[in-house]
């Protein structure tokens, strides 16, 4: 039976990305619950890999198209996890009340609200990568932007509750330890700071107002957050950061 860590690494591995380290390992839902501390890694991983696709496209093809095809790996090894919270987070915005909201955010089909807050990310994303291919900074700035994205959804996992009275624990990382969800956010910084050096206190700054002004988005409208908020939180928080990155390059 492998250890504690290496089933939280496995966790962490399994629930951000579709590489299949849980089954392997036999990962169960506090694994990944303990294994919300190492988020920000597996975000600067997610984040390396997509600036390294864009940058190593961009001799080849223009900006925009290398940063689509980059956004296209993203998406593909994340299996579309965030921005699905997100299409399904603003399609219940159109529910009239609390109860209809949740109900609509468990409904697998894509309306209006959801396609254009995707259409609106995926655009401003692509705009944000493909001037940072022409200005500099690609990889460091993406890299950045996945660590502060991923480490915003276990405080908000740990201080909200799940807003579905009587349907069980919600999200695997709701209620996620509090020491784990704020070792995260260190952990988010200090890659932050170690990728992008004195402009990391912008990057980190707008993550944490994103991240603070949906918490309580979701308190006041919901009562909590479900998985849907915490994906639509971290998307959020990504492409903020790299807008606030692209213009500071």
């Amino acid at each position: 039976m492998p250890g504690a860590s290496l089933r939280a690494v496995a966790g962490a591995v399994s629930f951000l990305t579709i590489v299949p380290l849980g089954r392997a390992v036999g990962v169960e839902s506090r694994d990944v619950a303990r294994g919300v501390v190492l988020f920000p890694v597996v975000g600067a991983g997610v984040g390396a890999l997509t600036g390294g696709v864009a940058v190593a496209l961009h001799p080849w093809l223009p900006a925009l198209l290398a940063a689509a095809v980059a956004l296209t790996t993203a998406v593909l090894v994340t299996g579309a996890l965030h921005v699905d919270g997100l299409a399904d987070t603003f399609d219940a915005a159109g529910g009239r009340s609390r109860e209809r909201a949740l109900e609509i955010m468990r409904d697998s089909r894509l309306g209006t609200f959801g396609a254009s807050a995707l259409a609106l990310d995926i655009l401003l994303k692509a705009g944000a990568i493909s001037a940072l291919l022409v200005r500099g900074g690609t990889v460091s700035a993406l890299i950045a932007a996945g660590a502060l994205s991923r480490a915003a959804s276990p405080p908000l996992a740990a201080l909200l509750p799940y807003p579905r009275a009587g349907a069980g624990p919600g999200s695997v990382i709701t209620g996620a330890p509090r020491l784990l969800a704020t070792l995260a956010v260190g952990i988010g910084i200090a890659i932050a700071l170690l990728a992008v050096g004195g402009d990391s206190l912008w990057l980190v700054l707008a993550a944490a107002v994103v991240a603070l002004v949906a918490g309580l988005v979701f308190r006041g409208w919901l009562g909590g957050a479900t998985g849907d908020c915490l994906g639509a939180a971290t998307e959020l928080c990504e492409t903020t950061v790299l807008i606030v990155a692209a213009g500071l390059s």
